[in-house]
């Protein structure tokens, strides 16, 4: 985010205070086994660390400053820090079958869509919590990505606008898909999104919801 420290909880309360429509967030493995909210497998660029989460506790992961004296949350300090629906964006199957856990003990289906750029951990997840709202996410794509997301069962396709095109809207569109571009922080993108009729965009700044109603 562009105005917090990334994945803080200070970043959360900022982008519902905002009042953007959805909250993206990311979300990793620690050693073991809690969903920890963060961008990057290793914890370098974001806090004072260093080294992989995947390879570090809950606790040694909660003694690491994110930014400004926060710390790294895990998934359901969010969930209780904020009200706006999320979009928890998973990294693989193993993070999938975690959140699904998390998902059907506190009947999320309504509140949390998950997004991976990964087919399989979407295809697990829908398996596991049935009417789920599932993305799949893509950086380099054709018009193949639209047949990956109907594999899959995913309702959303989001996008590196950078790379969008028409043919891939109108496939999407084809197929019955809502398609989500990312990352919007320019006036040029924002444009983009609006020629091509997007469903929505993720940005890093709240305050282009004042010129558009995009997800954080």
């Amino acid at each position: 985010m562009g105005v917090e420290p990334e994945n803080t909880l200070r970043s959360f309360v900022a982008a519902q205070d905002a009042g953007l429509d959805l909250i993206e967030l990311d979300l990793h493995l620690s050693k073991d086994g809690a969903l920890v909210v963060m961008h990057d497998a290793e914890v370098d660029r974001t806090t004072d660390g260093t080294g992989a989460i995947a390879d570090k506790t809950l606790a040694e992961l909660r003694s690491l400053d994110a930014g400004r004296g926060e710390r790294v949350p895990v998934f359901e300090e969010v969930l209780d820090a904020v009200r706006t629906p999320l979009q928890a964006e998973i990294k693989d199957v193993a993070a999938a079958r975690a959140l699904a856990a998390v998902m059907r003990e506190r009947d999320l289906v309504g509140r949390v869509e998950v997004s991976s750029f990964h087919d399989d951990a979407v295809a697990e997840i829908t398996r596991l919590v049935p009417g789920v709202r599932t993305a799949l996410v893509a950086s380099r794509y054709g018009t193949d990505v639209v047949e990956r997301a109907v594999a899959v069962g995913a309702a959303t396709v989001c996008l590196n606008i950078r790379r969008l095109t028409l043919e891939v809207v109108e496939h999407a569109r084809a197929s019955g898909l809502r398609i989500i571009g990312w990352v919007v922080n320019t006036q040029d993108h924002l444009r983009l999104v609006r020629a091509l009729e997007l469903d929505g965009a993720t940005t890093d700044f709240p305050q282009i919801k004042r010129t558009g109603r995009f997800t954080a």
